[in-house]
C-alpha cells in the first residue's frame, strides 16, 4: 500500500469531526447499494482480536418490522423517562433518541462469541474483546458513512434479549448472536455542526486534558486536577455579569430591593455566567460524600461506625431524607464513596473513589497523609468535572460519616480561631457528657498537630476568639490542617467546591460539614467562594462560625441538622427561582409600566 500524505490525514481528521448521532432530519431518499457497499466494506476492515472478525451486517429495509423495532425502543424510553429526576425527565422529552422510522435503512451490527473456535488469539484472556472489534466496525462504518454524505444514528434504546428474540421470529437471527448496535442509516437534510446532546445542553464534551494521563493516573499536563482547579480559580472574574444583572433589577418591574436575598443570588449566577440573564441551573444533582473516622473510637458518638455504610445502602435504595428531598426538588442523587470502612459493592448512582477505608484517630496521629487528603481533594474536583459534564447546571454538596461532626468541628477551630467548646455541637444528638467529651477530644487533637487556637487575651471580651496576631496554621496549610484532623468525606467536598467553581458552576452548600470543608477550599482559592451558595443554617454552632467566616448568608434557616444535602437542596429551588425571576420578570419598557422615575407626559 502506497503511503499515505498530508491531504489524507487532513481528509481524515475532517471526518472524524464531522461525524455525528443523527436522531433528526432523515429523508426517504434511497440509499445507493454502491454506497451501501462501501460503508460496509469499510466495517469490515475493522481490526478484531485473533483476526476472528466476530461481526455480520443484517440489513433492513421492511417499514413493517422497522415500526416493530420502533415500539420496542419507544418502550425502553418510556421506561427511562420514568427512572429520571424532574429536571432531567423535562429536558428528555425534547430529546429524539432514535429514528428507526425514519431512516430507510436499518443496520443491525452483531457480535458472534463462538466464532473462531475456543482458541482465538487475546479472547480467552479478554472474552469482552469480541464485542470491542464489533464496535470498532461499527466505527469504521460511521466513518464512511459520514464521507459518503449519509446520516447514522446508534439506536441502544432497547433490551438486547427482546430485540434479538423479535428479529429471531421474523427474519431468523440465531440467538446465541449478541446485537450491539442497531443503526439507523440514511440521506438527511444537514449535519449538525455539535453532537446533539451537547447542542441540547443534555451534556458537555470533556476537554481531551482531563482524559490525558502522563504517566501516572491523574497527572496531566501542568499537574493535577487540583492544580488545574486552583488556577482555574485565580482567574474566575465575575464582574461583567454582576454588573449585567444589576443593571437589569433596577428595569425590572418590581420594587428596588425587594427581591432582597434572592436578587443578590441571580447576581452571583450572573457572574458565574459572564452575562444576564443566566441560565436556569437544572438539573442539580446532590453529591454525597461518605467516610469514615478513627476518632469514633474516643467515644465522641453514641453511633455504630457501621450506620456510615448502612446509611450508603439507603441512599442507594432511595429511603433516606436526602432522597426524599431530591425528589421533590427534581435534584439526582449520587453517592462517592472516599472513604468508608466497609467494602461497597457496585451499585447504580455509586461512585467509587475510595482513598483508604476510613481516617486514623486524630487524637493519637495524623487523620490521613498529606498526600491522601490531596488525593481526597482531587477525587471531588474530578467528581464535580464528571458531573458537570454530564449535564448538571447546579451542584449540591452532602455528607456521610459518622463522627464527621467531630472532624468538621475541628477545621472550624483551626480556621476561625474558635475555641473547641464553642464550636462543638451535638451532631445527632448527644448528650451533656458526651458533648463535653467530645470537645475535650477535639482540643487534644488540635493541641496536638499544633492547631489549637490561641487563648484569648486577658480582658478580651470576647473570651472564645484567638488573638488576632495568633499564628493562623491551618490558614497558611490548610491542606496540613485537613490531613491532621479532617475528613475523607470532607476533602472530597472541598474538591467539589473548588471543581464547581472552576467550572463556573454553582454550588450549594449544606450543613456543617460542607461549611468545614468550605474553609478549606477558600483557604485554597479565595476566589472559589464567589460560586458558593450557602443553602441554610445547621443548629450546629461550627457551621454558623464558618458561614460568617466566609461571608455567607445561608437562604433557609430551618433548625436543621440531618446532614446528608438536605438543607442546601430544599435551597435548590429558590437558586434557580433566582435566575428565571432575572430572565421572566418583566422590565417597566417592555411591560409598558411606568417606573418612579417616569416624567407624565402633558395633559395627563
Amino acid at each position: 500500500m502506497s503511503a499515505l500524505g498530508p491531504d489524507d490525514r487532513e481528509a481524515l481528521y475532517r471526518v472524524l469531526a464531522a461525524r455525528r448521532d443523527v436522531r433528526t432530519g432523515f429523508t426517504d431518499e434511497p440509499v445507493d447499494d454502491a454506497a451501501l457497499r462501501r460503508v460496509l466494506a469499510a466495517a469490515h476492515t475493522a481490526p478484531s482480536v485473533g483476526f476472528s472478525q466476530p461481526w455480520d451486517f443484517l440489513v433492513l429495509r421492511d417499514a413493517g418490522l422497522r415500526a416493530e423495532l420502533a415500539d420496542l425502543a419507544a418502550a425502553q424510553r418510556t421506561a427511562f423517562a420514568a427512572s429520571l429526576p424532574a429536571a432531567r425527565a423535562r429536558a428528555f422529552a425534547g430529546l429524539k433518541v432514535e429514528a428507526i422510522r425514519e431512516a430507510p435503512l436499518g443496520v443491525v451490527v452483531t457480535c458472534d462469541p463462538t466464532r473462531g473456535g475456543r482458541h482465538v488469539l487475546g479472547r480467552a484472556t479478554q472474552p469482552r474483546m469480541a464485542a470491542h472489534s464489533v464496535a470498532g466496525a461499527v466505527q469504521n462504518l460511521w466513518l464512511a458513512a459520514r464521507a459518503e454524505g449519509l446520516g447514522v444514528g446508534w439506536v441502544s434504546f432497547f433490551r438486547e434479549r427482546e430485540m434479538a428474540a423479535l428479529l429471531g421470529e421474523r427474519v431468523g437471527l440465531p440467538q446465541h448472536l449478541e446485537i450491539v448496535a442497531y443503526l439507523c442509516v440514511g440521506h438527511v437534510t444537514a449535519f449538525a455542526d455539535a453532537p446533539e446532546l451537547e447542542s441540547a445542553g443534555w451534556a458537555r464534551r470533556r476537554p481531551l486534558e482531563w482524559a490525558v494521563h502522563e504517566g501516572t493516573w491523574g497527572t496531566h499536563v501542568g499537574g493535577d486536577a487540583l492544580d488545574d482547579a486552583l488556577a482555574a480559580c485565580a482567574s474566575l472574574d465575575v464582574a461583567a455579569g454582576e454588573a449585567a444583572a444589576r443593571e437589569r433589577l433596577t428595569r425590572m418591574t418590581v420594587p428596588p430591593g425587594a427581591l432582597g436575598q434572592v436578587a443578590e443570588v441571580g447576581v452571583q449566577l450572573s457572574g458565574l455566567a459572564g452575562d444576564c440573564p443566566p441560565p436556569v441551573p437544572e438539573p442539580a444533582v446532590v453529591a454525597v460524600f461518605a467516610g469514615d473516622h478513627g476518632v469514633h473510637a474516643q467515644g465522641v458518638t453514641p453511633w455504630p461506625q457501621e450506620v456510615t455504610h448502612q446509611m450508603v445502602a439507603n441512599f442507594l435504595a432511595g429511603g433516606a431524607a436526602v432522597n426524599a428531598f431530591a425528589t421533590q426538588v427534581g435534584a439526582e442523587v449520587v453517592v462517592v464513596d472516599v472513604g468508608v470502612a466497609a467494602s461497597l459493592d457496585p451499585a447504580p448512582g455509586l461512585l467509587p473513589r475510595k482513598i483508604r477505608p476510613g481516617t486514623a484517630d486524630m487524637t493519637m496521629g495524623p487523620a490521613m497523609t498529606l498526600a491522601e487528603a490531596r488525593a481526597a481533594v482531587v477525587a471531588g474536583v474530578e467528581v464535580a468535572r464528571d458531573l458537570v459534564a454530564a449535564g448538571n447546571r447546579l451542584l449540591v454538596t452532602g455528607d456521610m460519616g459518622i463522627a464527621n461532626t467531630t472532624a468538621s468541628a475541628a477545621l472550624v477551630s483551626a480556621f476561625t480561631g474558635t475555641s473547641p467548646e464553642v464550636v462543638t455541637g451535638r451532631g445527632t444528638g448527644i448528650d451533656d457528657a458526651t458533648l463535653a467529651r467530645k470537645a475535650a477530644v477535639i482540643r487534644t487533637a488540635l493541641s496536638r498537630h499544633g492547631l489549637l487556637p490561641s487563648p484569648p487575651r486577658e480582658g478580651n471580651p470576647d473570651a472564645t476568639r484567638a488573638l488576632e496576631s495568633s499564628p493562623h496554621a491551618a490558614a497558611d496549610d490548610p491542606l496540613g490542617a485537613l490531613a491532621a484532623v479532617g475528613g475523607l468525606e470532607i476533602a472530597g467536598i472541598a474538591g467539589l467546591l473548588l471543581g464547581g467553581a472552576a467550572l463556573r458552576t454553582p454550588v450549594v452548600v449544606d450543613g456543617v460539614v460542607a461549611g468545614a470543608a468550605a474553609l478549606v477550599a477558600a483557604a485554597l482559592a479565595p476566589n472559589a467562594s464567589q460560586a458558593w451558595i450557602a443553602g441554610h443554617r445547621s443548629v450546629e454552632p461550627a457551621h454558623t462560625l464558618a458561614l460568617a467566616h466566609l461571608g455567607l448568608e445561608p437562604l433557609l434557616d430551618l433548625g436543621m441538622r440531618v446532614g446528608e444535602g438536605t438543607g442546601a437542596l430544599l435551597a435548590a429551588p429558590l437558586v434557580a427561582a433566582a435566575a428565571r425571576a432575572l430572565a421572566e420578570v418583566a422590565t417597566f419598557d417592555s411591560a409598558g409600566v411606568a417606573d418612579k422615575n417616569t416624567t407624565p407626559e402633558a395633559g395627563s
